[in-house]
């Protein structure tokens, strides 16, 4: 008997979706295309430029201890260009770079301008170098002191000019904990210091006199309490002491 062929069905194609797909495939290319002229046209034209003539093309909010020209160099390359081509993620990283800069952002205002918002660093002590005295924030940060500004804050000592941030940032979490215990009390003392976290020693204004107090690890503002009410007596008995152990809450030791 002869054998039945069946034959296969021929492959039709989609028209539809083959039209659906070369419609999709234009409009992409026809928006891909208005995009980069419009790209050009905000890049060129000069309505949109940053101009140096202009005292607000670069509005600057929150500055007020860091520098001015430092902020302002960011954005030289910026200046009589497009504002839309300025990049604002590296500018803002360029700003954060900057010592008193805690946190920053940088937006476009349309047609031509720039704005900048600056959150400062708060600095909480004074350090003291060979080289100078500089200011520290509470995540170790050191700060030079802006002309002309006056802080009443107390000498940090027991950080040395070579430490990295981390021990710094380890000096200043000691002189936190010494400042919240304090509070108040802090006013009279112009140094503390952290060098040693089990062993604070303070430089407290007693009267008229510079007192160099040891206070261990704990109890900061009891020890130092307790010394303000028995000075007038010790002073009777050592007074050319300067310097006073009250490591031991039952005794107050004069250091010779």
């Amino acid at each position: 008997m002869p054998r039945e062929t069946k034959l296969k069905p021929k492959k039709r194609w989609n028209w539809r979706l083959l039209l659906a797909i070369a419609a999709l495939a234009l409009v992409g290319v026809s928006t891909a295309m208005a995009a980069l002229k419009v790209r050009r046209f905000v890049v060129s034209d000069p309505q949109f430029t940053l101009s140096r003539d202009r005292k607000d093309a670069l509005t600057l909010e929150g500055l007020r201890y860091a520098s001015r020209s430092k902020v302002f160099r960011v954005f030289t390359p910026d200046f009589e260009r497009s504002i839309f081509a300025a990049p604002l993620e590296e500018r803002r990283r360029e700003l954060l770079a900057l010592d008193w800069v805690a946190d920053a952002s940088v937006s476009r205002i349309w047609p031509d301008r720039l704005l900048v918002r600056i959150r400062e660093r708060r600095p909480i002590a004074f350090v003291s170098f060979r080289s100078g005295v500089l200011l520290i924030d509470a995540y170790g940060v050191l700060l030079d002191p802006p002309a002309q500004a006056q802080f009443a804050f107390p000498v940090l000592s027991g950080i040395r000019e070579r430490d990295l941030l981390e021990q710094r940032r380890e000096r200043v979490r000691t002189f936190l904990r010494v400042q919240e215990e304090m509070g108040y009390l802090l006013k009279d003392i112009s140094e503390v210091d952290a060098g040693d976290a089990e062993n604070i020693r303070l430089v407290a204004q007693v009267g008229n006199r510079a007192l160099v107090l040891l206070l261990g690890d704990m109890n900061f503002a009891r020890r130092y309490q307790n010394f303000l009410t028995h000075y007038p007596e010790i002073q009777k008995h050592s007074p050319a002491a300067k310097m006073f152990d009250l490591r031991l809450d039952d005794r107050i030791t004069v250091k010779e």
